[in-house]
């Protein structure tokens, strides 16, 4: 079970590298706020898998916290983004 945890944590990684590039290379800000918000909820998978390899759910609360936060996040960037596009 130790080698599907490994390969979970890899391919997360990678998928989080991915979205590090978007970010710093996204053409909008839009692209960007996207992968940030994939970039957050990969960490909030990180934590799941973290919690499900360690038989331990005293982390329930971060994980929480960590996708309120990725949620209010990008919904507020979405919206000034969206309000700075209507005033140009």
């Amino acid at each position: 079970m130790t080698v599907v945890f490994w390969l979970t944590f890899g391919m997360l990684a990678v998928a989080a590298l991915l979205g590090t590039i978007r970010l710093l290379l996204g053409p909008s800000t839009l692209d960007r706020i996207m992968a940030l918000e994939l970039v957050v909820v990969l960490v909030a998978a990180g934590i799941a898998v973290g919690m499900a390899a360690m038989r331990d759910p005293a982390n329930v609360t971060l994980l929480l916290v960590v996708a309120l936060l990725g949620f209010i996040g990008s919904v507020t960037a979405v919206r000034l983004a969206e309000g700075m596009e209507r005033h140009r």
